[in-house]
């Protein structure tokens, strides 16, 4: 029998509202520019807010996440 793998190829692609939310999360979790532990996005480093806004453009449908 073939095909109990094919499941397995077929890639789920990522909304781009969660991608984006998810390269901002994982970035503050190892930031040490001052992304961490902090209670706004927007206190946080350069690239923190970079990802933070890339976010807030997919959530309202006007951009895709940072790369």
């Amino acid at each position: 029998m073939t095909g109990g793998r094919v499941g397995a190829a077929v890639q789920r692609a990522e909304m781009p509202m969660l991608r984006a939310y998810r390269l901002w999360f994982e970035h503050t979790r190892r930031c040490d520019g001052g992304c961490k532990g902090i209670p706004k996005a927007q206190d946080g480093c350069e690239a923190g807010r970079e990802l933070w806004g890339a976010y807030r453009l997919a959530r309202i449908g006007r951009g895709g996440a940072a790369s």
